[in-house]
């Protein structure tokens, strides 16, 4: 089925599939992507308890080569690029002067003058004009090409997943988490990641458009679409984002913003802030307003989880109140079909952050009462 509101978006190389499969179109950041195809609930499950392929070619795909590319990366990100080894993955922020996140990224290290960054969908744009100005502006040796509407990128994630890619590969499953490799098939290079947004182990592949229609038939040839106990099912973004949400990952726009300060997401882990005692004596662009917040106190407001009473379901921007005052605001709200509960994540005043600490959601006509909690609200077995 597809939303008559879709006709003149951009389309993946996976569009015939999605249509094959009886997926559900909509739009999304300007892209016509499958909402879901079994069902929200069913597909997330099948996540959880065996395994799913997601399109997740919305996603940017942005290369950059160059004496100065490892430069430009250690001025755009958080996160420390030097010590990154050859075949690696790091989760960094991008930010702003004030230190807002401009976007989340993934940064992939090919060789010393040779990385690949996947942004967010609706912030590609603004992540290569970035990058680009970070370039211009230092006169650096780097060029950067976005590779976009030339690949494609499928993410397969569950438990069973690595068992299925062992029969069509050995050393892929042999990665770590957060490693890549580059695969040649026939006359195509796969770029295959042990990375994911879902809590579960699984694998990202960046390919050529032209190579879809082969890989698609490797992933599938052992799987039955209308076998109920398929190993792999196609899934949609809606399962996409209940399963990120019960493993506590943040989504930008709700959980990440450009007017919200980097320190405030709880992403410690993601940024180094002494990062100007490094070899290239240089601070990443919104470093020097992060150490002000931090030093003056902290963040006024943080990331936290919430798990609600009952089965009603928080919704972005509803009101976090306690003693009868907002104190904060819902980011993203589900019942996780995992847990069979209802989780939110919420930006709340820092005083209101302690976990164990009793606030309420306004619903609308009603109230909720809920509980801080860790944001990773799931665990994998």
């Amino acid at each position: 089925m597809t939303d008559s509101k879709t006709t003149d978006l951009k389309t993946t190389a996976l569009n015939g599939f999605h249509t094959q499969q009886s997926g559900q179109m909509v739009e999304y950041a300007g892209w016509s992507m499958p909402i879901k195809f079994a069902g929200i609930a069913e597909e997330h499950r099948q996540v959880r308890a065996s395994g799913g392929i997601f399109d997740v070619s919305h996603m940017g795909r942005l290369h950059l080569k160059g004496l100065h590319a490892r430069r430009t990366l250690e001025r755009a990100c958080t996160r420390r690029i030097r010590p990154m080894q050859e075949g690696q993955c790091r989760y960094t922020l991008v930010t702003n002067e004030n230190g807002g996140v401009i976007d989340d990224v993934i940064v992939m290290k090919h060789d010393d003058d040779e990385f690949t960054v996947v942004c967010n969908a609706a912030n590609r744009e603004r992540v290569v004009a970035h990058l680009q100005g970070i370039i211009d502006d230092r006169a650096f040796k780097a060029k950067l090409d976005d590779r976009t509407m030339k690949t494609a990128m499928v993410a397969v994630q569950g438990p069973k997943v690595m068992d299925l890619i062992s029969r069509v590969s050995s050393e892929v499953p042999t990665l770590k988490r957060y490693r890549f490799t580059v695969k040649n098939l026939l006359v195509a290079k796969l770029v295959v990641s042990r990375t994911g947004y879902t809590g579960e182990d699984g694998v990202e592949v960046i390919l050529p458009n032209s190579a879809v229609p082969m890989v698609m038939k490797l992933l599938m040839k052992e799987v039955d679409p209308d076998d109920p106990n398929a190993v792999v099912k196609p899934i949609g973004l809606g399962a996409r984002d209940t399963l990120r949400l019960e493993a506590g990952m943040p989504l930008y726009g709700h959980e990440l913003r450009d007017d919200w300060s980097a320190l405030s997401s709880g992403l410690d882990f993601a940024m180094n802030l002494d990062k100007s005692e490094g070899e290239d004596g240089e601070m990443f662009i919104g470093q020097e307003a992060l150490l002000r917040e931090r030093d003056g106190g902290g963040p006024a407001r943080k990331l936290v989880g919430l798990k609600l009473e009952g089965r009603r379901t928080a919704r972005q921007g509803m009101p976090v109140v306690a003693d009868g005052r907002a104190v904060g605001e819902v980011t993203s709200g589900c019942v996780g079909p995992t847990l069979e509960c209802s989780i939110a994540m919420a930006m709340v005043d820092s005083s209101f952050a302690s976990g164990g600490t009793q606030l309420s959601i306004n619903l609308g006509k009603t109230e909720a009462s809920a509980e801080v909690t860790s944001l990773q609200f799931y665990k994998k077995p």
